[in-house]
């Protein structure tokens, strides 16, 4: 299995899904404002509603299992529904606050402290109550609510783009986030990726929906539950072509649980392979249960942040007036103007068209702050048949960017040479560039799990001793940048709609003579623990206590704002035989995450 992971969460609802083409990429900053200021400003009003009175779910029979993604969503009219999360530090708990724009006045009230936990999402949002064809109660349950998630317009003259990022982090070391649904849109309650099927036998049901008192009251949304009625079949692998589908449509289909079944494995990873070897199998994500999307397959991002899919958009057009549905007819599932379904394929950006010339020079004007986040997805794995007898820790990595600038690296082929040269590039207010200057080389990665082009000299990964010293050194020192993870959206400057958000946009192919990697303010960087490269070999290490260092622009070639804060430890302590190593991660401070 090969995955880089949170959103997304994520990506890989997704580390973290990524924002497609058609997506405006747009910076913000929430503006400041007393945490705990009274606003008198009209509050949204927000409402549950259902886009159909009636849906169809799949139970597979060789995987069963139904997935709840009822329909139903959350409107905001007269204003965004927007929320703030954040934490100062890992000491501390997570916060949520929410935000009132009216013009350029921004005011925001704390909510109540025991609200949310982490940045996946308001907890207990949606109460779900299933009966079947004799009206007996057979399923009652809660579920999250991710207000990023997959959202559309519910009426033609809302804001044509959506400010809001798309899906909520999962990445453990996540720092500050932004929720919310646009004025005039609605989002998608069901929980996607952080759902887990229930199992139902075929038939029919009833389900009624509803949100939460406690959320009711909060947001004073009005208690009016939603009926859908719902029709589970049961379906296989090994369908006939006549019965609907063809027997390869209908495998595809039920590849989207599997995803489901990847998410799980987040935070419990299976043993992942050591450097040498690359991955065995293919990537354990693939398409959703929802329709796919472009950009929405496992393949774009192996080895890098949580994307798969979110659920289907929805329509604009859900008015009653049966001739204005004829008018604004519902838009095929897919990214485009006024409406996105999460899947987060962001557009490539281009490099200069030519190498820079003239004199170098590094101007006075912001640049970016590269941070690393601490190790996390910790194991430990064997050798196997490439390596027999070797015992590997393995981790995943981020280094992010706290800006206020963003980092832009362009790569620049010498016909016939094997290594690009790199520059790294500085821009004034206004984006305008202003200067440039040489950041050492580029090179071509062609391990099975890479295959593009990374840029060397970015991070560095070392075990420490106890004592702090180094012991062994991970050979993997260059790497392909992606925006793969919301670290830290409320930072000045964060860029809510990234580009290169995936790998097949950003890392560029073995022919390439040019290509452009950018890391984005508010944006970091993960590498999983399952890519060649990314272990430690502790084969002859003593049990005992180590660190895992994160260190970002170990050769300080990349201009910042402070080389000081590069660095981020994570204490493990080995144990066990040779063969049978073992590995304990005690938590970071509040962060209690492998």
């Amino acid at each position: 299995m090969m995955t880089r992971f949170p959103q997304g969460r994520t990506n890989r609802l997704t580390r973290p899904s990524i924002a497609v083409a058609a997506a405006v990429a747009v910076t913000a900053g929430v503006v400041a404002a007393a945490p705990d200021a009274k606003t008198t400003e009209p509050a949204p009003k927000l409402r549950l509603i259902a886009a159909s009175t009636s849906v169809t779910l799949d139970s597979w029979k060789e995987d069963p299992g139904v997935y709840l993604d009822l329909g139903t969503y959350l409107t905001s009219e007269n204003g965004a529904f927007e929320l703030k999360v954040t934490r100062k530090s890992y000491k501390d708990p997570v916060t949520v606050s929410q935000v009132f724009r009216n013009g350029k006045k921004t005011t925001t009230k704390a909510l109540p402290a025991e609200i949310v936990k982490d940045f996946s999402g308001l907890p207990d949002f949606a109460q779900i109550q299933l009966t079947d064809a004799a009206g007996k109660t057979v399923l009652k349950q809660t579920e999250a609510f991710c207000p990023n998630n997959a959202s559309g317009r519910v009426r033609p003259d809302a804001p044509a783009n959506s400010k809001y990022p798309q899906s909520c982090p999962i990445n453990p070391f996540t720092l500050g986030s932004v929720w919310g649904v646009e004025n005039g849109w609605a989002s998608n309650t069901y929980a996607g990726y952080y759902s887990k099927p229930v199992q139902l036998a075929a038939g029919t049901y009833t389900a009624k929906i509803d949100v939460t008192k406690k959320y009711r009251d909060l947001f004073g949304i009005a208690s009016k539950p939603q009926t859908v009625k719902v029709v589970v079949r049961e379906r296989s692998w090994e369908e006939p072509a006549g019965a609907g589908r063809s027997a390869a449509a209908t495998r595809q289909g039920h590849q989207g649980h599997g995803a489901h079944q990847g998410h799980e494995a987040h935070g419990q990873q299976a043993a992942p392979s050591h450097g040498a070897h690359a991955a065995h199998g293919a990537p354990a994500r693939t398409e959703a249960p929802a329709a796919r999307t472009t950009g929405a397959g496992a393949t774009f991002n192996v080895g890098h942040g949580p994307y798969p899919p979110a659920p289907p958009a929805l329509p604009w057009a859900l008015k009653k007036d049966s001739l204005q549905r004829q008018s604004f007819a519902a838009a095929t599932v897919g990214d485009r103007a006024g409406q996105t379904d999460g899947s987060r394929q962001a557009p490539a950006v281009q490099p200069n068209a030519k190498r820079p010339t003239g004199k170098a020079t590094v101007p006075d004007v912001p640049k970016p702050d590269l941070r690393s986040l601490p190790a996390y997805g910790i194991t430990v794995s064997e050798g196997y048949e490439e390596a027999p007898g070797r015992d590997y820790l393995a981790f995943s990595a981020n280094v992010w960017n706290a800006g206020p600038a963003k980092l832009v690296v362009d790569g620049f082929r010498s016909p016939g040479k094997e290594l690009m040269d790199a520059y790294q590039y500085f821009y004034d207010a206004n984006g305008k560039q202003v200067g440039y200057t040489p950041t050492g080389t580029m090179e071509w990665d062609p391990r099975p799990g890479h295959e593009h082009w990374h840029f060397t000299d970015f991070a560095s990964y070392r075990l420490l001793k106890a004592d702090k010293k180094e012991t062994v050194r991970s050979g993997k020192e260059a790497f392909c940048l992606a925006n793969t993870d919301a670290v830290d959206y409320t930072v000045k400057n964060a860029n809510w709609h990234p580009d290169n958000t995936d790998l097949s946009t950003a890392c560029g192919q073995e022919n390439s003579i040019s290509v452009r990697e950018v890391l984005d303010v508010g944006s970091g960087d993960t590498y999983t623990q399952d890519l060649p490269g990314q272990s430690f070999d502790i084969t002859g290490l003593p049990n005992g206590t180590y660190y895992i260092q994160v260190l970002a622009n170990p050769e300080n070639r990349l201009k910042e704002t402070n080389h000081k804060n590069n660095s981020a430890l994570r204490k493990v302590v080995l144990g066990g035989k040779k063969g049978a190593r073992t590995v304990k991660v005690p938590a970071h401070e509040l962060v209690n995450a492998n």
